[in-house]
C-alpha cells in the first residue's frame, strides 16, 4: 500500500487529533483546540494510506519572510519509512511558492531536520510574537530543551 500526501479537510480533526494526543500528552507536541485546527486547516498536510491517517506536519505563516514547520507527526507503526521527511518537504515546497525565505522549527528532533538542510539557531533569535503566542502553552515553559532550527529557502 502506498502513503498519499494530500491537504485535510475539515472532517480530517477528529483523526488528527487521535493521532497526536499521545505526543501532546507527553509535551512532545503543543496542544492545539478543534477550532485552531480548522482555523488553520489549509496549513496543514496530511499522509494518508487509503483512509488510515499515519502523519501531519503544518506550515505556519509567521509574517512575509518567515514561516515554521510544526506539530509533525507520524503514528508510531509507520516511523522510519520516510513519512516525515516527505512531509516537511511538501512544507518546504508549498514555503517555496509562498516565497518565503525562511523556515524553522523547534523540535526535539536535530539531526531529523539537519539532514533536511535545517541549521540549528539560538532560540533567542525567534521573533517574540512566536515564543509568546506558542510557548507559552507548553507545560515545559518556560524551561524548554527544544532546538531551534532554520532553513534559507
Amino acid at each position: 500500500m502506498s502513503i498519499k500526501y494530500i491537504k485535510p479537510t475539515l472532517l480530517d480533526i477528529q483523526d488528527m487529533q487521535e493521532l497526536v494526543r499521545p505526543e501532546v500528552e507527553e509535551g512532545i507536541i503543543l496542544p492545539r483546540s478543534d477550532d485552531e485546527i480548522a482555523t488553520n486547516i489549509r496549513s496543514y498536510f496530511l499522509a494518508k494510506e487509503e483512509d488510515k491517517l499515519v502523519g501531519f506536519t503544518a506550515l505556519h505563516i509567521h509574517s512575509p519572510n518567515l514561516a515554521e514547520i510544526r506539530s509533525l507527526i507520524v503514528d508510531k507503526n509507520y516511523r522510519g519509512r520516510g513519512i516525515g521527511k516527505a512531509l516537511v518537504r511538501e512544507a518546504v515546497k508549498e514555503a517555496k511558492k509562498l516565497k518565503v525565505k525562511k523556515l524553522f522549527t523547534l523540535t526535539y528532533q536535530k539531526e531529523f531536520f539537519e539532514k533536511e538542510g535545517f541549521k540549528e539557531i539560538a532560540k533567542e533569535s525567534l521573533p517574540e510574537h512566536k515564543i509568546w503566542a506558542d510557548c507559552i502553552k507548553c507545560k515545559h515553559f518556560p524551561i524548554c530543551n527544544e532546538i531551534a532550527l532554520i532553513k534559507e529557502l
